[in-house]
C-alpha cells in the first residue's frame, strides 16, 4: 500500500499514452486516496501543429478529468512559436505548462527540438525568461542528464566519477531556475542511452540538494515497490507503470479486476479519442497492459492485427472465455 505521506507522484508525458482516457482510467482508481498529490501531464503537444490550427488537436488540449491537476508539455524548436503556443495553453484552465527539453528520437532532435535544448543553456533559459512573463502557472522542463555522449570531463576532486556530468547539468539548471523556472523533471539517462541502462537516481539526489525548485525523478519506476520508495525520497514520476497497473497510484487493497478494467479503458478510448487515435492508442496501452496476464504475447499479437476497437475488444473477452478468469 502507498504510504499517504507520500510526495507528489506524475503520470509521465507519454505518446498515444497520456492522453484523457488514461487520466480518467487512473482517477476512477485514486477518487479519495492520493488525489490530491497526483499530477498529470499530457503527451507531447507540438507548438507548431497548434498554432497552425490542427483538426485534432483539440483531443490534445482535452484537459479532463482534473484541469487543476493538468500540465500541458509543450515540443517544439522555435523560440517564438513556444511562447504563441504556450500563451494559447495559458488560457485553459490547467495546473501548468512543461517544455520538452529532453526528448532524443532523432526525428524530433534533427529539428532543435527536445533534447537539443539541452545543448545551449543561455537559449534554453531565455526561453523560460520569455514564458514567465507570459504566465504565472507552473513552468516547468523536462530534461536528461545530457545531450551528448559524455565524454570526461575535469572534475572537482569532490565529485565522484559517476556523477561525471554533473557540472554541467548544474549549470544549466541553474540557469533556468534563475530565469523563473517552478520545477524540473529529470531523467537520468544521456540522450544517447535510450532504455540501455538503468536511470541513475544519484544524480537525482545529488541534484536536489543543488537547486531551490523541487526536482522531479523520473526512470525505471517498475514497480509500486519502486514507487513507494522513490515518493518518499520527493516527487517523483512514472510512466510505463501507469499504463500496465492503472491502479499503481491507490491502495493496494483495492480489488483489481483485470478484465473489467480492460474494458473500461476501450470504452473510455472510444469516448474521449478520435476515431483516428482508436487503433494506435489501443495497440499501445494493451503492449503495458497485457503484462498482468499469462499468454501476454500471444494476446498483444491477436489484438495487434484487429483493425477496430470492436475487434480488439472480441479478442479480450475470448481471452478470458478461455482462460475461465477476470484476471483479479
Amino acid at each position: 500500500m502507498l504510504p499517504q505521506n507520500l510526495n507528489t507522484i506524475m503520470l509521465a508525458p507519454m505518446a498515444e499514452l497520456s492522453h484523457r482516457a488514461l487520466r480518467e482510467l487512473i482517477e476512477g482508481f485514486i477518487e479519495g486516496f492520493n488525489a490530491d498529490k497526483t499530477i498529470y501531464f499530457t503527451e507531447m503537444i507540438s507548438a507548431a501543429g497548434l498554432l497552425d490550427g490542427g483538426p485534432l488537436e483539440k483531443w490534445y488540449i482535452d484537459n479532463g478529468p482534473c484541469p487543476q491537476r493538468l500540465v500541458y508539455q509543450l515540443l517544439g524548436a522555435d523560440e517564438d512559436r513556444l511562447v504563441k503556443a504556450a500563451e494559447l495553453l495559458d488560457r485553459q484552465d490547467c495546473l501548468g505548462i512543461d517544455i520538452n527539453m529532453g526528448c532524443c528520437a532523432p526525428l524530433i532532435a534533427k529539428t532543435g527540438a527536445g533534447i537539443r535544448w539541452m545543448e545551449d543553456p543561455d537559449k534554453a533559459a531565455r526561453l523560460i525568461e520569455k514564458l514567465r512573463r507570459i504566465t504565472k502557472k507552473q513552468l516547468s522542463v523536462k530534461i536528461r542528464l545530457g545531450p551528448k555522449t559524455g565524454k570526461e570531463r575535469q572534475l572537482p576532486p569532490e565529485i565522484p566519477g559517476e556523477l561525471r556530468f554533473f557540472p554541467y547539468l548544474i549549470r544549466f539548471c541553474r540557469s533556468l531556475e534563475a530565469a523563473g523556472l517552478d520545477m524540473i523533471i529529470l531523467h537520468p539517462r544521456l540522450a544517447v542511452e535510450k532504455f540501455k541502462r538503468r536511470a541513475r537516481w544519484e544524480y537525482v539526489e545529488a541534484l536536489r540538494k543543488e537547486l531551490k525548485i523541487p526536482l522531479v525523478g523520473n526512470g525505471d519506476i517498475d514497480s509500486t515497490k519502486d514507487l513507494a520508495i522513490r515518493a518518499a525520497e520527493g516527487p517523483v514520476m512514472a510512466g510505463r507503470l501507469l499504463v500496465r497497473e492503472p491502479w499503481a497510484f491507490a491502495a493496494d487493497t483495492l480489488q483489481i479486476d483485470v478484465r473489467e478494467t480492460g474494458l473500461r479503458f476501450l470504452e473510455l478510448l472510444a469516448r474521449y479519442q478520435p476515431p483516428e487515435f482508436h487503433l494506435s492508442c489501443a495497440r499501445r496501452f494493451f503492449m503495458y497492459y497485457c503484462d498482468n496476464l499469462s499468454w501476454a504475447e500471444y494476446l498483444r499479437k491477436k489484438i495487434s492485427r484487429e483493425k477496430t476497437l470492436a475487434g480488439i475488444e472480441l479478442v479480450w473477452q475470448d481471452y478470458f472465455a478461455q482462460h475461465n478468469s477476470s484476471g483479479v
